[in-house]
Parts: structure tokens; sequence; C-alpha cells
């Protein structure tokens, strides 16, 4: 049976060993959201860098570039961080260049890995079928908060657990952590979620609608894996 793990924050991934391992990228609010919604929408490929400047630099190449930080668009990018963007018509078929706070951050660290995938609840039950259908063992990495824990990331890791519960084998505490927290939550994560940092924080930027849409389930049938150096379906 399959082993899985989960990194409660990219900080300790020097605790894991991961050449062997499918590494499962989680920032539910919101960069992982928006990956999957992208793909989705027929974006063509989604590059990340860990580091603005250099995400900056794709604009010449052809890229359209998407940039946040704290929660904000970065200035002078054309995208921000919310999944709605991500919808646009004129953006089928187009390569973006993507940096955010705290998602990149977890991928830049995660590369190394047999396997890179992308999750979010927006692709919870393609996601678990996908890893079903692997060989490899499991490791979801959830971005946080510029490394430290955050709660909706943790509950994502949870939900898919629960999701491959017959299929593997929990390896200490973290993913037992992960999946008693999200049982006790997945019947309102909404209300759940209320005094959870990154949700007040985001909150302040009135974006509430991201945050629910963020928080549904199986909105799409899509699984960004990692290819070389960017992200397709």
């Amino acid at each position: 049976m399959k082993k899985i793990d989960v990194c409660l924050s990219p900080d300790l991934m020097h605790l894991y060993k991961t050449d062997d391992r499918t590494i499962v990228v989680v920032d539910i609010l919101r960069a992982t959201s928006c990956m999957t919604t992208a793909l989705a929408f027929g974006i063509q490929s989604i590059t990340p860098f860990a580091l603005l400047e250099e995400c900056r630099a794709k604009k010449d190449q052809g890229y359209f570039i998407s940039g946040e930080r704290d929660g904000k668009k970065v200035e002078g990018f054309d995208l921000g961080n919310s999944p709605f963007e991500y919808m646009d018509e004129k953006l089928k078929g187009q390569n973006i260049a993507f940096t955010t706070t705290n998602g990149t951050q977890a991928i830049a660290k995660s590369i190394g890995a047999r396997e890179i995938v992308i999750g979010s609840f927006l692709n919870l039950s393609a996601l678990a079928k996908y890893i079903r259908q692997g060989k490899n063992d499991i490791l979801i990495v959830c971005a946080g908060w510029k490394g430290r824990f955050n709660l909706e990331d943790t509950l994502f890791a949870g939900a898919l657990i629960e999701s491959l519960k017959d299929h593997v084998e929990l390896e200490c505490d973290a993913p037992l952590a992960s999946l008693v927290l999200y049982q006790q939550a997945k019947s309102n994560m909404i209300g759940f979620l209320k005094d959870a940092s990154h949700v007040k924080r985001l909150a302040n930027l009135d974006i509430f609608e991201d945050i629910k849409f963020c928080l549904t389930a199986d909105h799409f049938n899509v699984v960004p894996v990692f290819k070389g150096s960017r992200f397709e379906i």
C-alpha cells in the first residue's frame, strides 16, 4: 500500500526524502486554485517562479505575467491571484509566468521530487483518482503563510487523505491530524475557517467570492502536472 505524509510548511521540507515521491503542492487561498482554474479554462501552461524579477522577465518572451505578494496583485503585472481572472477567453492557449507569496515558493522547494502535481478543492476527486492510479508514495506540501502553518491547506490535505483512505497508509501524525481536522470542518468549511489568519487577511481585501470558490469541491476534472519547467494538463 502506498504511504502518504503531510509537510505542514515548506520550511520543513528538509525533513523529507522526495526523490521517490509524488508531491502534491497545495495553496488553497489562492495560488493552486488559480493554477487549476487556469488550466481548466484552456491556458496552455503555467511556469512558476519563486522570484518576482525572474517572473517579470518572461513578459519580454511573450508570456502573460501573474504576480501576487501579500494577497495583492503586483504592480505592472497582467494578472493577480484571483481564480476568476483566469477564466478570460483571451488567455486560452497562452503561457503564464506565475509568482506568489507562498505557492510558488513551495513548488520551488519541491523540485527534485519524482513528480509534482497541483492540488486544490476544485480538482479534489480528479487528483485522488490520479494518485490512486499511480505507484509512488505521496507527500502533500502545504504552502502555508511565509513558512508558518495555515489551516486551509491542512484541511485540503485531510480531504485528499479521506478520498484515498482505502488506498494509502498514514506515515505519521501529520496526515492523521489533517484528516481529523477536515472531518470536523467539512460540513461547514467557511464557518470553520472564519477565524483563520489568511481568511481574515483576504477578507480585508474584500474577496469573499474568491474564498467561497476556492473551497468548492470538484469544480474541474483536471490535474496540473509539472513537466520540465512548467505545469500542463
